[in-house]
């Protein structure tokens, strides 16, 4: 989506804090011994009473409201009867629409204590999103997204998934431009203002790629390794972006 008004501007953030409010609520629910199920719940429910669409349900008949991933899973897990314990990481991804405007965010997050290099992980993956951000503006070269995020994945000794890439998003889940690397490339497209995309790197301690398991739709890490996901929905401006996901 490309936004020309202020009142795209506008749905968008609404749309926006909704689901940054539902992942921050479902965070602070998570508490071991609960099922990635019940905190699904929580999430749609959320979503129900703010009048918002789950997004990957309604577009990819997903079965589940938000995708949960734990530990070696990665990404688009399946809320059910997996239990969480202490030490988990729990990736929660929520995207949802309002209004005919979508809105994708996701984090992961620490349930209790977990070792100090997983905890360094999620602080630098946060980072490393933070830094793909910032190269979102106007006649700037979508590489610049993911070779920021390379220089600094490599200087901190990381990997990052190659084959889970960034994307458009506004008037749907995924729009142009369909894939955005967030890892080293040559991409010879440029920003424009107005151009709504997300942010997400995948930052690993050793893994380079996602692959599918049997369910045909939880993805989990090639090689095992830990992996962080952090991701906001932004908009190109002349003055750089602006990030619409946020909690509020």
């Amino acid at each position: 989506m490309t936004l020309t008004h202020q009142d795209e501007l506008d749905g968008l953030k609404a749309i926006g804090r909704i689901v940054a409010n539902t992942m921050q609520a479902m965070a602070k629910a998570m508490q071991p011994g609960m099922t990635t199920r019940e905190l699904d719940d929580i999430g749609r429910a959320l979503l129900d009473q703010a009048g918002a669409i789950s997004a990957p349900q309604a577009t990819y008949d997903f079965p589940g409201a938000t995708c949960i991933s734990v530990n070696e899973d990665i990404a688009h897990g399946i809320p059910g009867p997996r239990i969480l314990a202490t030490g988990d990481l729990v990736n929660i991804d929520v995207s949802a629409s309002k209004n005919g405007y979508y809105a994708d965010t996701g984090a992961t997050f620490r349930l209790g204590p977990v070792a100090p290099a997983l905890d360094q992980l999620c602080r630098d993956g946060k980072r490393a999103m933070q830094i793909g951000i910032a190269e979102v503006s106007h006649n700037k070269p979508l590489a610049n997204i993911g070779n920021a995020i390379g220089r600094f994945a490599r200087s901190r000794g990381y990997t990052l998934i190659r084959n889970l890439a960034s994307h458009g998003v506004g008037r749907a889940l995924h729009e142009y431009p369909e894939e955005i690397a967030t890892w080293p490339n040559h991409d010879k497209r440029r920003i424009h203002r107005g151009l709504v995309l997300t942010v997400e790197p995948f930052l690993s301690r050793g893994a380079h790629f996602a692959n599918q398991a049997r369910d045909g739709w939880t993805l989990y890490a090639d090689p095992t390794a830990p992996v962080v996901q952090y991701e906001h929905t932004i908009v190109a401006t002349d003055k750089g972006p602006i990030i619409v996901t946020l909690p509020g």
